[in-house]
């Protein structure tokens, strides 16, 4: 991590990830970029169901392969390492053997010149390859797995993140999720051996405002600030409690431990057990 000087109290506390040794390019490759419209949190409608998103620096979308599968036997080398507004891990470019090139989620511990295999039956653990669950062995960490056989990566694709191998039983692999969670899927879905690169990401300290705002994000007024008719929390003289057995939010739900899951998802039959503090 990166520290500042404390030339202004917004830089006294920031920190910010080291780039320099780490990224290998400062533009991205114009062919695999286009334009990105953002909604500000609004639905086709106009009407704000996302709250507290807008502005922020503009940015151009880098076009991630996420499924991979397609090279399935072709040798690919690592290009760049580079920064990806849109997403919290650092990206590459890899030139495959037949000349394509693509943008994937970095693995940590790679750099420029590592060469990786995509292939089902690959069972080279080497960081970087992609295979199918079915080969990984138990207790190995992976990253940008699949739901379904061939649907694309879902699991584990934001910086820092992996998902561990605990079981192989009867055409299905059991994943301990960062979460605590515990679900099965198909073991021919496919999945990265390794963890995603960026693990310092979860260190960075904001500092200021006006950084929050460049990311897009706008301010949170707490619900206590605000007139009765704004939110449950809100009046009263100086501050208080929120004066009720359970928190509420604006719209006078429930909050902090109220369960959100619908009973009947799809995915509940494939969870063996739920992620901790979760009901």
């Amino acid at each position: 991590m990166k520290k500042h000087k404390p030339t202004s109290a917004g830089r006294r506390d920031m920190t910010t990830v080291t780039y320099r040794g780490v990224l290998t390019a400062s533009k991205p490759k114009k062919s695999l970029t286009k334009g990105m419209k953002r909604n500000a949190g609004r639905n086709n409608q106009g009407r704000i169901t996302t709250r507290h998103q807008g502005s922020g620096n503009k940015r151009r979308y880098r076009q991630i392969d996420f499924k991979y599968f397609d090279k399935a036997g072709v040798p690919a080398k690592i290009e760049t390492v580079e920064y990806d507004p849109n997403r919290s891990a650092f990206i590459s470019l890899v030139c495959y053997r037949d000349g394509e090139r693509r943008y994937i989620v970095t693995p940590k511990g790679v750099s420029v010149g590592d060469e990786f295999l995509v292939s089902a039956e690959n069972k080279d653990m080497k960081i970087g390859n992609r295979t199918i669950l079915k080969n990984i062995p138990v207790g190995t960490f992976v990253h940008n797995v699949e739901l379904k056989p061939n649907g694309g990566a879902k699991m584990a694709r934001s910086a820092g993140s992996y998902v561990q191998v605990s079981a192989h039983d009867e055409g299905q692999t059991s994943l301990k999720l960062g979460s605590g969670e515990v679900r099965k899927v198909s073991d021919q879905c496919w999945a990265t051996v390794g963890e995603v690169s960026n693990s310092e990401y979860k260190l960075v300290r904001i500092g200021k405002a006006g950084r929050s705002r460049w990311l897009g994000r706008r301010p949170t007024v707490r619900g206590s600030a605000m007139n009765p008719v704004d939110h449950p929390l809100g009046g009263g003289e100086g501050r208080q409690g929120a004066g009720m057995a359970r928190v509420k939010n604006k719209w006078g739900k429930g909050v902090r431990g109220v369960r959100t899951r619908r009973p009947k998802k799809y995915s509940n039959p494939f969870i063996v057990s739920r992620r901790k503090g979760k009901r």
